[in-house]
């Protein structure tokens, strides 16, 4: 091990993967520290990739160069396309995965990484500047740039019914020192929590009496570079939460902590406890669950949907209410988590610190909840923090370029009080942001980093020169539909013509069959291209008079308490956050139209 690094890494989850990764790739002398080795990659909660507003993330991250993509797809046992009932700009991407797969995957990339095991306990820091960190086992160890990954492990509290221990996952010790020495350098901390469910016994389940939940006929992939399309898919099953199943946690609430207010509250809104769901829509007499495989080989189904923290024995007699699982047998209690987080808005929009030169936070300790905006964190962190110490100009994916972008300016310019979780709905120019172009959208940019290989953007721009083509002849091209002729494109614009039903009557025409296994593959971004044609220019203009704001860039030292137009409030919450731009002002909250207008007319 050396004695000085460019950029250390604190935690080895899927952020701190992301950011090694990068940062690596790039050129950085990269020093990873993580408490157990062995766990890099692991899946502290369901064991999936991707979902609603997830799965474009993940694609986004393998369009610029990072790795979850490729470790999603050489780790998956089913994949689905969620939201296909809806609109092609809902249309989300998940894989399953198989648990001790994807930490083994993690190992074949990360493995040229330098990594030690062992805990930060404090970071070295002189006039604001980050100059090392020293560790538990009394390493003193120098750098330019740390990025802290530290997921649910500072300060981490493990709760199960009226027991509990430090620890930031299950049989995994907590993160200490750090949170204290940071709040001295004045940021701002507070607590969150977040929980997991019962893993149970495969064997022990009734198949016989629980609907299958099969995978695509034809499922994808998330990455564009190096990885498989999966052949063999494992099934994952649904069953129901029933009466007597919440009698029984009712009748429990005075032994979830949750409840006796042991544990802080802010948890996740959108995959609350059992408990919480219980409460909440007392109205619903059931509830779904989904029954997950750990593995291609494992004995272990996880049980999404009944996330808990009631002690054990509640927990069991309530899953086995349950049909398909009276006789189940559980292997890992569920338990809830209480862990540290760092206000984003505390940090640069390119994740680094205010207050702390060269000090980057990722993932979950800025108040964000699952693997895929961890990783995306972590990414644009790795990035940055290497750009940063090489005096380069920093790396920033704007809300009509990305999933990431809004994430990030969601994060920076917010905050959040609850832990942040990304939906198609958070983004509003999601027709132009569909999962299915994002290499089109952004592997350029990953190239120009040095992270995109040249073979993928020759790959890239005959795929799009091809598609372009297409479309060109479509809106041109005549055939005829119920004896009279029409031309391809007013043929797609119908009510009656889909998807998958377009091909039926265009399959015999020359540009279609000289290409037939480009249009098979590449159909969707064609056919949504033509049918949603109007909507996508629309949006084009909407980002064109956005983009106005986002270019006014504001003076570095702009002094907004000078100016008596502004209320008090924006006065407070503009010097505070500092926004780069009016675009990103606009975005604050409490800050209104007319405080804009002020600024903007001021600083003209």
């Amino acid at each position: 091990m050396k004695k000085k690094y460019d950029i250390i890494i604190v935690g080895g989850g899927h952020s701190g993967i992301e950011a090694s990764l990068s940062s690596h790739n790039l050129g950085a002398k990269v020093l990873l520290i993580t408490m157990n080795i062995n766990n890099i990659g692991k899946m502290s909660c369901n064991p999936s990739i991707g979902g609603i507003g997830k799965g474009q993330l993940v694609k986004e991250i393998d369009a610029l160069g990072g790795y979850m993509g490729i470790l999603a797809d050489l780790s998956t046992i089913q994949f689905r396309m969620l939201n296909k009932s809806k609109g092609p700009a809902m249309w989300s991407p998940r894989a399953q995965i198989d648990r001790n797969l994807y930490i083994k995957n993690v190992y074949k990339f990360i493995k040229k990484i330098n990594i030690l095991e062992d805990i930060v306990i404090k970071l070295i820091i002189k006039k604001n500047k980050i100059l090392g960190v020293k560790t538990k086992k009394k390493k003193t160890i120098k750098c330019k740039s740390v990025i802290l990954t530290n997921g649910t492990f500072l300060n981490g509290k493990i709760f199960i019914g009226n027991k509990y221990y430090k620890g930031g996952r299950i049989n995994e010790k907590s993160s200490l020192g750090l949170t204290n020495q940071l709040k001295k350098y004045g940021l701002l901390s507070n607590k969150m929590k977040t929980g997991t469910s019962p893993r149970i016994c495969k064997k022990s389940i009734n198949f016989n009496k629980i609907k299958i939940q099969k995978g695509d006929k034809n499922p994808e992939k998330f990455s564009y570079r190096e990885s498989k399309i999966i052949k063999l898919q494992k099934n994952c099953y649904i069953t129901y939460t029933n009466k007597k199943t919440h009698k029984i946690i009712k009748d429990n609430y005075n032994k979830s902590p949750i409840f006796k207010k042991k544990l802080n509250n802010n948890g996740p809104r959108y995959c609350p406890s059992i408990e919480e769901k219980v409460l909440k829509f007392k109205e619903k007499d059931k509830h779904q669950i989904f029954i997950e495989p750990d593995g291609f080989k494992s004995n272990i189904m996880y049980i999404n949907g009944f996330s808990t923290c009631l002690p054990k024995k509640k927990q069991y007699k309530a899953i086995k209410t349950i049909k398909g699982l009276e006789n189940c047998k559980i292997l890992e209690y569920g338990y809830a988590v209480e862990y540290s987080y760092f206000n984003p808005i505390q940090l640069k929009i390119t994740l680094e610190t205010k207050k702390i030169k060269n000090l980057f936070l990722a993932g979950q300790i800025n108040g964000t909840t699952g693997y895929e905006e961890a990783a995306s964190q972590g990414l644009i962190a790795g990035i940055n923090s290497y750009l940063k110490i090489n005096n380069k100009k920093p790396f920033i994916l704007k809300r009509n370029e990305s999933y990431i972008g809004v994430l990030i300016d969601d994060l920076i310019t917010k905050g959040t009080n609850e832990p942040y979780r990304m939906f198609t709905s958070r983004v509003e120019y999601r027709i132009l942001l569909s999962q299915d172009n994002a290499d089109i959208r952004l592997s350029k940019k990953g190239y120009k980093l040095g992270l995109i290989k040249k073979k993928y953007i020759k790959n890239i721009k005959k795929k799009k020169k091809k598609i372009n083509l297409i479309i060109k002849y479509f809106n041109k091209k005549k055939i005829f539909y119920k004896k009279k002729k029409i031309i391809i494109k007013n043929l797609i614009l119908r009510s009656e013509i889909n998807i998958n039903n377009i091909l039926n009557y265009i399959k015999n025409i020359k540009i279609i069959k000289n290409n037939l296994k480009f249009f098979k593959k590449y159909k969707i971004i064609i056919y949504n291209y033509i049918k949603y044609e109007y909507y996508i220019k629309k949006e084009k203009k909407n980002v064109k008079m956005m983009n106005k704001l986002e270019n006014f860039k504001i003076p570095k030292n702009f002094n907004y308490l000078k100016i008596k137009s502004l209320s008090n409030e924006a006065k407070e919450k503009l010097n505070y956050l500092r926004p780069l731009s009016i675009g990103q002002a606009s975005r604050i909250s409490g800050i209104s139209p007319s405080d804009i207008n002020v600024l903007i007319i001021y600083i003209r």
